[in-house]
């Protein structure tokens, strides 16, 4: 079995070069809180299973018509 196989040195034109290979300076932001109050999280519980159950049965039965 033959196959054609692409180079793989990549020819690149001078500028594009220049721009890939350029320092970018970025700055972290520090008044980010990662850890939000727990009253924030919302937990998955049994509710939310049953509607997505719900939704579910009714996405399959607006498909069948």
């Amino acid at each position: 079995m033959t196959s054609k196989v692409m180079p793989s040195i990549v020819q690149l034109e001078e500028e594009s070069l220049k721009e890939l290979v350029t320092e970018v300076k970025e700055t972290l932001a520090t008044n980010i809180n990662l850890h939000p109050s727990s009253a924030n999280n919302k937990k998955f519980g049994i509710v939310d299973m049953w509607n997505c159950q719900r939704n579910m049965r009714t996405a399959i039965s607006m498909r069948r018509y």
